[in-house]
């Protein structure tokens, strides 16, 4: 029977090739993965970046979120990643590192545009309110604010890295499922096929 990933080093280059992809392109299945951390929340994030050389991805968040006090105090966290075309589904495990200052931050917060950054100038995720709020400010509702407006909010935006320790890859097939894990032991990974 013929497989569509011959060898694991088939499977870790497709994988790498996909997280590059979903990074950049808003469209891709992977683009918007669901994040868990220690404290067994999950959520939907954007997939920012891949950097493939050190097996990490970025993430954006408020600074004042409560996923950055979970991480900060156990940053064990997962990632779950789902191709319904491809049928591939990819669970990543590793930590996360909240970043506040330094070049990725500022390379990050400059590649957005200020509608995005808008959304930092507003009350804190998971402030209570009386009504349904988009948490916006309200003469930002709807309105991309300049560049001197969005200064504010520049200290509640922080990055959110997350440190990719082992991935376990799932290729669903009618002719037979392939599963195959990874395992990173310094800057090598150990790879192996197991049954689905």
């Amino acid at each position: 029977m013929q497989r569509m990933f011959e060898t694991l080093d088939d499977v870790r280059n497709d994988l790498k090739r996909q997280l590059v992809r979903a990074a950049k392109d808003r469209r891709h299945a992977m683009h918007t993965p669901c994040v868990v951390t220690s404290d067994v929340d999950a959520r939907t994030m954007v997939l920012r970046e891949f950097d493939g050389d050190a097996w990490t991805l970025r993430f954006h968040t408020d600074n004042r979120a409560p996923k950055v006090a979970a991480i900060e105090a156990d940053p064990r966290m997962a990632v779950l990643l789902y191709d319904k075309g491809a049928k591939i589904q990819v669970r990543l495990r590793g930590t996360g590192r909240i970043v506040r200052e330094g070049e990725v931050v500022d390379r990050a917060w400059a590649s957005s545009i200020n509608f995005a950054k808008r959304c930092y100038l507003g009350e804190g995720p998971g402030a209570a309110s009386e009504e349904s709020t988009s948490g916006l400010p309200p003469e930002f509702e709807g309105v991309e604010p300049t560049d001197e407006q969005v200064i504010p909010a520049r200290p509640n935006f922080a990055v959110l890295l997350f440190d990719i320790a082992e991935a376990d890859w799932l290729y669903l097939a009618h002719t037979g499922h392939q599963r195959a894990q990874f395992a990173r032991s310094g800057d090598q990974w150990e790879s192996g096929w197991i049954s689905p």
